[in-house]
């Protein structure tokens, strides 16, 4: 079936039922909910297999966790989201009532990505159903067997008016973004988030783009480095650095990079004793990522920096086996490619400054993030940081956990995306916010209407001021 032949059905069913009720938008989350819960095992098995071995942990925690996490949220707030806002009428129209009705777009297309191919396709279509719309999934081609099973899950438990995943490769990908969707939200790179954008743009389909960029870590002298460290290594090493709002460089002052490199190493050692065979290590996605990740490490290298590879059993890894360990970059420079790129690996670039405006320069020199994360013992100067910088999310004292706290909103800004999801946001999202006005039966309009005379001008000055 076409990418055309999966669109239609879901069209024609919205134009039929533009505004589902409650019952049947909650009826569609306790389906996706109950195929998720009831098929765990099948999605960490794809999911492993697409990487070549992928923790099964971090699948839990990472896509199963946080997906039906949003769903519960969802269904325990979407009465009231559906619901009308009302809005304040001016004095002239005082009769009269205004509100905002939020109403389902039509049908909204994901594209979602590799790196969590469940969690990026399943999430983003809770928030469209919940407003509800109608949903066609492309997942990413780069892993087949999630795909495969995603689509197989999908068709068994709902209708193709409903919701359906079409797969394929760049071809696909590409006769989908030009479908005339109402909203489509594309998970992904910046240069691809380009392409879609171009794409779309034919048929002004209103465009959610979830990107990614270099988010950094920035350590202030007042906070342990002991933790720092933990919780640092834990958001970089997860699925090998292979996320979006995964450390990408850290600036620390000089006289402590020492001490958090020694942390870095420590940690890194007792959280993955062997790299090749484990269990919780995980693989990069393909060869050729693992090649445009080894030539980032080599151009550092060839311009000065000085890479410590963390491979606590010294163990020989094939490059076929896309296990590259967790690497510190140190001596690093702003011309070298892995300070201009996104890495998403395990790669982490250290630069050192000397005063905390030094670090906020640099970040507010660079394109904005979609994630910023600092450590610092002294609120107020954190909230000043804060102020200070542009990201799309932000962290204090820990890594990513922004993403998991389902009231917050979460997207880029500028390089990093546009649009929002998550919490009444995600609802937002995927809703047209219809302004209503309701006159009332007695209204002063009248006095408007021509003959216009000294009744007008009264009320003029009135409402103007002399």
């Amino acid at each position: 079936m076409s990418v055309r032949e999966s669109f239609e059905p879901l069209r024609q069913a919205f134009l039929g039922d533009p505004y589902p009720s409650y019952a049947a938008r909650r009826a569609h989350l306790d389906a996706l909910c109950d195929l998720i819960r009831s098929n765990q095992q099948q999605i960490v098995e794809a999911i492993s297999a697409d990487f070549g071995g992928r923790s099964a942990y971090e699948t839990r925690i990472a896509e199963i966790f946080p997906t039906v996490s949003a769903i519960r949220y969802i269904r325990s707030h979407l009465r009231r989201w559906m619901k009308p806002q009302s809005r304040t009428v001016p004095v002239p129209f005082k009769f009269g009532s205004a509100k905002v009705m939020y109403q389902p777009v039509g049908v909204v297309g994901i594209i979602a990505p590799w790196n969590y191919p469940f969690q990026l396709a399943v999430e983003p279509a809770a928030y469209a159903l919940a407003a509800g719309n109608r949903v066609l999934i492309k997942p990413s081609e780069v892993t087949p067997l999630t795909a495969t099973l995603l689509r197989r899950l999908i068709s068994e438990r709902f209708s193709d008016k409903v919701m359906s995943v079409v797969t394929g490769g760049a071809g696909v990908a590409a006769a989908f973004s030009k479908l005339p969707f109402d909203h489509i939200l594309f998970t992904g790179s910046t240069e691809v988030g380009r392409m879609i954008m171009k794409a779309a743009s034919d048929n002004l389909v209103p465009l959610t783009l979830e990107l990614g960029g270099k988010s950094p870590v920035i350590l202030h002298d007042s906070f342990p480095v002991a933790p720092a460290a933990a919780r640092i290594a834990l958001g970089k090493w997860s699925n090998a650095g292979q996320t979006c709002i995964a450390p990408d460089y850290v600036l620390v002052s000089e006289q402590r990079r020492d001490a958090l490199i020694e942390q870095l190493v420590n940690v890194t050692r007792k959280s993955y004793p062997s790299i090749k065979d484990n269990s919780d290590y995980t693989s990069i996605i393909s060869r050729r990522h693992y090649d445009r990740l080894r030539a980032l490490l080599t151009d550092a290298e060839m311009k000065g920096a000085r890479t410590i590879v963390i491979n606590p059993d010294g163990e020989h890894i094939p490059d076929d086996a896309h296990r590259l360990p967790p690497s510190l970059l140190l001596d690093v420079r702003p011309d070298m490619k892995v300070m201009q790129e996104e890495i998403f690996g395990p790669i982490l670039p250290m630069m050192t400054y000397k005063t905390l405006d030094d670090e906020i320069d640099y970040v507010n020199q660079h394109p904005r993030p979609l994630a910023l994360y600092y450590f610092d013992r002294d609120r107020a100067r954190a909230n000043d940081v804060l102020r200070r910088t542009i990201s799309g999310g932000a962290v204090l004292n820990d890594i990513a956990l922004h993403f998991f706290i389902d009231d917050l909103p979460f997207g880029g800004v500028g390089p990093s995306g546009m649009g929002r999801y998550h919490g009444f946001d995600g609802f937002e999202t995927f809703s047209h916010k219809k302004g209503v006005f309701v006159q009332s039966r007695f209204n002063a309009t009248a006095i408007l209407s021509p003959p216009r005379g000294e009744r007008l001008n009264k009320l003029m000055k009135i409402l103007i001021g002399a």
